[in-house]
C-alpha cells in the first residue's frame, strides 16, 4: 500500500530471529490456515525477496485475486504505482527491527485492487517465525466507510458552523438596518420634543405666575403642566437610548482603563442592585487602555445591572469582571465586525432566570423585551449593543434558562496612558448681547430657538433655509458674531451653510444644531475637530450655556 509517493506495504521473510518475532512451528497446518481465513482483516505475507508467500481469505475478496494468482507474485501487485518505487527501501527498514507496529504512523496508505481501483487502508505488520525463517505479515483493513463517515461528520459541522456565521451575519445586518430607522426616527423625534418642551416652559411660567397670585385652577393646570415636562423629559431620554443604539449618539472618547470605570460607578451598582444582590468586581490585574466614551460604558453598566437584578427577584450574584484577550483571526472570523488583535474584555455574569435561544436571538433588537408591559422600554441591551458597536467593540450574550446570562463585552486596546479629564467649570453668566443668525428649516423650532435668544439679550436674525442665510450673512450691515445651524436640511446642509458664510465671514463663529448628528461625526461617532454640536431636543439652560462657550471659546477654522 502507499502514502502519498513513498507508504508502502512490506512483507517478508528474514532469516534470522530477531527479537519481537512470534515463533510458529506451521503456518502453513490446517489449524493456522483455518485462523487466517477466519480472520476480519486481510492479512499478506512475503518473503524476503519481496514475494508472496501467504493470503488468506479476506484478502482474496478485498483485493479480487486468489491465493494462486498471489502466490510468488511480487508484493508491489497490490501497492499503487505512486509507491512501487520506495517499496523496497522502506521494507529494508523495517526488517532491521521488524517489531509489531502499525505501518506508516501518521500517513494515508492505500492498497490497488486487480481491477486497478485503489482504497485507503490501515495496516499493522507482524513477524512470525515458522519452518525455519520468518514470515512477516500484515493485517489490512479497508477503511473507506471510517473515512467516508469521518468526511460526512466534518461536512455536517463545517454546514453547522456556516450556518451559525451567516445567522450571526444576518442578526448584525438586521440591527444595522434597524439602527438605521432608530436614528431616522430620532432625528424627527428631537425637533418634536425640541418644541414641546420649549413651548411647555414658556406656558409653565405664566401658569406657574397665576398659581401663585390666584390658586384654583391655575394650580391644577401648572400639575397638568409638570406630566407633560415629564413625559417629555422621558421621551428625550428614549430617543438618546435610540440614537446610542443606531451608533448616531455623539461621544467623547479618551484613553481609559475599565478597572477604573468600574470602580467610579461601583458604589452606585450596589445601591442600585439593593441588598437582595451581591455585587462582586474582579478585575484584571494589568489591564490594557482602551479608547471609550467613560459616560457611555457607565449607561451599559447601569442598564446591564438592572437587567440583572430584575432577573434574580429573590436574590442572587452579579459578577463584573476584566481580562486582557488576544483574539486571533479564526475566533474573529466566526464573529461579524469582530477584528483580530489585542481587546479587552468585561463580562458581566448573573445567576439570574437566564433565557432561551430564542430570547437571547433578539435580546438586542429596540423594544423587544420579555417584561410585562410599562416594567421597561426595551431599550436597555439595544442601546449597549449600539454603544459597545460605535466603540469598535464586540458584544455577545451566553444564558441558559435557570442558570443566569453573561454578556461578554469586547473592547479593542490601545496603546497610551489612561487621563482623567479636567473638570468642566460652571460659567455663572449665560446672557448675552451678540448678533446670532440662526438657521432651522422647521418653522417652529426656528421661533422657539430665536425666542429662548432673544429674552436672555441677544440680537436674532432668522433663516429657513441655507441659501437665505448666505443672503443675510451678505448684505447684513453689522458684525455677526455666532451661525447657529440645523445640521440636517433639505438642499444645503449645515456644513455647507457653515462654509458658504464664512466665505464673506471669516471670523463668525459656528454651532450646529441636530437631533442626528451622524452627517457632521467622524467615523467613530466623535465630532471633527474644531466643530461644536448642540443636541436636540434642548433647554433654554443648554441652549445658552452651550451658545455662550462657542462664543468665549477660540474661533474654529
Amino acid at each position: 500500500m502507499a502514502a502519498g509517493a513513498d507508504a508502502t506495504i512490506f512483507l517478508s521473510v528474514a532469516r534470522s530471529s530477531p527479537r519481537g518475532v512470534v515463533h510458529l512451528d506451521d503456518s502453513t497446518s490446517p489449524l493456522a490456515r483455518g485462523l487466517l481465513d477466519a480472520a476480519p482483516d486481510a492479512i499478506v505475507g512475503v518473503r524476503a525477496d519481496g514475494r508472496i508467500a501467504l493470503v488468506n481469505a479476506q484478502a482474496e475478496r478485498l483485493f479480487g485475486y486468489t491465493r494462486e494468482e498471489l502466490h510468488g507474485e511480487p508484493v508491489e501487485i497490490l501497492i499503487p504505482e505512486s509507491g512501487r518505487r520506495l517499496h523496497p527501501h522502506h521494507r529494508g527498514s523495517y526488517l532491521r527491527d521488524p517489531q509489531p507496529r502499525p505501518m506508516g504512523a501518521g500517513m494515508a496508505l492505500a492498497g490497488r485492487r486487480r481491477d486497478g481501483s485503489e482504497f485507503p487502508a490501515e495496516i499493522s505488520l507482524l513477524a512470525i517465525e515458522g519452518e525455519g525463517e520468518i514470515l512477516i505479515t500484515a493485517a489490512i483493513r479497508d477503511v473507506t466507510d471510517r473515512l467516508e463517515a469521518q468526511a460526512e461528520r466534518e461536512r455536517l459541522r463545517a454546514q453547522a458552523e456556516r450556518k451559525q456565521i451567516e445567522a450571526q451575519l444576518h442578526q448584525s445586518q438586521r440591527l444595522e438596518s434597524l439602527g438605521q430607522l432608530a436614528g431616522g426616527v430620532a432625528h424627527d423625534f428631537n425637533n418634536l420634543l425640541g418644541v414641546i418642551i420649549n413651548y411647555t416652559a414658556f406656558v409653565s411660567e405664566v401658569v406657574a405666575t397665576a398659581a401663585e397670585r390666584d390658586g384654583g385652577q391655575w394650580e391644577a393646570a401648572r400639575r397638568d403642566i409638570e406630566q407633560v415636562q415629564r413625559a417629555a423629559e422621558r421621551a428625550t431620554r428614549l430617543t438618546h437610548q435610540l440614537l446610542a443604539f443606531g451608533r448616531r449618539e455623539v461621544v467623547q472618547p479618551r484613553v481609559l482603563n475599565l478597572n477604573d470605570v468600574v470602580r467610579d460607578i461601583e458604589e452606585m451598582l450596589r445601591r442600585t442592585l439593593g441588598e437582595h444582590v451581591e455585587l462582586i468586581t474582579l478585575p484584571a490585574a494589568d489591564s490594557w487602555p482602551v479608547f471609550a466614551d467613560a459616560g457611555q460604558l457607565e449607561q451599559v453598566l447601569v442598564n446591564l445591572a438592572v437587567n440583572a437584578r430584575d432577573a434574580m427577584p429573590a436574590g442572587g450574584k452579579l459578577t463584573i469582571d476584566t481580562s486582557n484577550i488576544l483574539v486571533h483571526e479564526d475566533i474573529a472570523g466566526e464573529r461579524p465586525g469582530l477584528k483580530a488583535g489585542r481587546h479587552v474584555s468585561l463580562r458581566i455574569s448573573d445567576s439570574g432566570s437566564g433565557m432561551t435561544a430564542e430570547t437571547v436571538s433578539r435580546a438586542f433588537e429596540p423594544f423587544f423585551t420579555t417584561k410585562r408591559k410599562g416594567e421597561g422600554s426595551g431599550l436597555g441591551l439595544a442601546t449597549v449593543y449600539g454603544i459597545i458597536t460605535q466603540a469598535g467593540g464586540h458584544t455577545e450574550i451566553f444564558s441558559d434558562v435557570g442558570l443566569g446570562t453573561t454578556v461578554s463585552i469586547l473592547l479593542p486596546a490601545v496603546d497610551g496612558v489612561a487621563v482623567d479629564p479636567e473638570p468642566i467649570s460652571d460659567g455663572a453668566i449665560l446672557t448675552g448681547g451678540e448678533t446670532i443668525l440662526v438657521v432651522e428649516d422647521e418653522r417652529a423650532m426656528r421661533e422657539v430657538t430665536r425666542r429662548l435668544l432673544a429674552r436672555n439679550g441677544y440680537q436674532v436674525i432668522t433663516a429657513a433655509d441655507g441659501h437665505r442665510a448666505v443672503e443675510l450673512a451678505v448684505r447684513h450691515p453689522a458684525e455677526i458674531h455666532l451661525l447657529l445651524t440645523d445640521v440636517v436640511m433639505p438642499q444645503v446642509l449645515g456644513r455647507t451653510v457653515a462654509t458658504l458664510v464664512r466665505r464673506h465671514r471669516p471670523g463668525i463663529r459656528v454651532l450646529f444644531m441636530s437631533g442626528y448628528a451622524y452627517p457632521v461625526l467622524a467615523h467613530n461617532g466623535t465630532l471633527d475637530q474644531g466643530l461644536a454640536l448642540l443636541g436636540k431636543p434642548f433647554s433654554e439652560q443648554v441652549l445658552l450655556a452651550k451658545v455662550r462657550a462657542v462664543l468665549d471659546g477660540p474661533v474654529a477654522t
